[in-house]
């Protein structure tokens, strides 16, 4: 009995330091070990035998079944002549032409200075009434305002004695009076008409000079020397002007000014008789650039282009600011689509949608987007003829979206 426990103990310590398997195979063999020990062999081989069959057998090919597939589908996607219409889909051929290019400018509308003038005194007077007030459309010859002055007292007063002697000299006889004491008294005449004359007094007004009272000798009257509107009368009724003195601004708005300012780094090339948009409250008008300036403002540090413009429906008034769009064509023939045909990709690049006449499809294209055209936007990446979406294309890329494709393959 003793040296059967023996054996066993053997037996086992060799189990411990060989595989299940093995060990069974080789006690199997063994006719001269117990039954016990078989039985306790073979029920361990079975039970790692059991949980190798429970493990997932991995191989070759399951490997192969889980990689990701690649999308193999075209990127493109077709509607239907419904969903065209619902959505708007226009499509047309895009090529080569000359655009117009577009800088904006703040501007700010001026009072024409060709077309009008400033009412002031040649001398120093004193408001004794006005006759017209600010916003009033006047006609020229219109008396605008009465003032009173001594030194046009006293030349009324001096034309008054040399017309007199003047008419008398005419009257005399040769043989009474000599031929340099006529011309001197003509040209004192003269010279006294002349002095009211360059004090603003009219030919109408010089001539009713001798029929003026004591109390209106002195007073003179402004008028207007074109038809216009009174943009300015900054004074008062009794207050005494200086000579030179403005005292009103009479503007014909009909023909206005916009001062347009660009800045001093701006490449544009701007020239007289271009032409520009001007845009006021949503209302546009076109102006014609007549100047431009070749000094830069010390402040704004900006150049002005002075643009003119007709404003026959008196919309525009002097002090508004407006908008201006300078226009100035391609030198050369561009390829460039309506802004509404460019969306962003999902990965911020921006394409347009190329159709395919054959089929109806749309592939997104890529392009690079260039300068501003007016409406439209320079493009590089699409050849000449090629027939695109031009509106609708946020439609058709909401519906490759859904598709479940990416535009870029990525």
């Amino acid at each position: 009995m003793k040296n059967s426990k023996t054996v066993v103990g053997a037996v086992l310590t060799t189990l411990l330091c060989v595989p299940v398997s093995r060990a069974t195979t080789a006690i199997e063999n063994d006719k001269n070990i117990d039954a016990p020990i078989q039985y306790f062999l073979a029920h361990e081989s079975g039970s790692h035998q059991h949980e190798k069959a429970h493990e997932p057998e991995v191989s070759h090919q399951s490997e192969v079944n889980h990689q990701p597939e690649e999308n193999h589908q075209p990127e493109e996607v077709v509607l239907t002549e419904q969903q065209r219409q619902l959505a708007g889909v226009q499509t047309s051929v895009i090529e080569p032409r000359i655009y117009n290019q577009r800088v904006y400018a703040p501007g700010e509308v001026k009072v024409n200075g060709y077309s009008s003038s400033l009412v002031s005194p040649r001398t120093d007077s004193v408001v004794i009434s006005r006759h017209a007030a600010l916003g009033d459309e006047v006609e020229k010859g219109q008396v605008l305002v009465t003032l009173f002055s001594e030194t046009i007292a006293q030349s009324q007063a001096e034309f008054l004695i040399a017309s007199s002697n003047y008419s008398r000299a005419k009257k005399l006889d040769k043989n009474t009076i000599s031929e340099s004491a006529l011309v001197e008294a003509e040209n004192r005449y003269k010279a006294s008409y002349g002095e009211l004359i360059a004090f603003g007094l009219t030919p109408n007004a010089i001539s009713s000079i001798t029929a003026l009272d004591v109390d209106a000798f002195g007073q003179y009257e402004l008028v207007a020397v074109r038809d216009g509107v009174v943009l300015q009368d900054n004074f008062m009724q009794g207050q005494r002007v200086l000579a030179g003195e403005t005292v009103m601004l009479l503007a014909d708005e009909s023909d206005i000014w916009i001062e347009a300012s660009l800045p001093a780094t701006s490449t544009f090339p701007v020239q007289v008789g271009d032409t520009a948009q001007v845009i006021f409250n949503g209302e546009h008008f076109t102006a014609q650039v007549i100047q431009q300036s070749h000094i830069i403002d010390p402040l704004t540090r900006t150049r002005t282009v002075r643009l003119a413009i007709r404003n026959t429906t008196h919309s525009l008034h002097a002090g508004m600011f407006v908008d201006v769009l300078f226009s100035v064509p391609t030198p050369s023939p561009v390829m460039a689509v309506p802004e509404t045909a460019m969306v962003r990709s999902t990965d911020g690049d921006w394409v347009i949608y190329v159709e395919n006449e054959a089929s109806g499809a749309f592939t997104p294209v890529e392009v690079q987007r260039g300068e501003a055209l007016g409406e439209y936007r320079r493009i590089e990446g699409v050849e000449t003829g090629t027939r695109i979406v031009t509106h609708g294309a946020f439609f058709v890329a909401s519906e490759l979206a859904k598709s479940g494709f990416d535009p870029h393959n990525h």
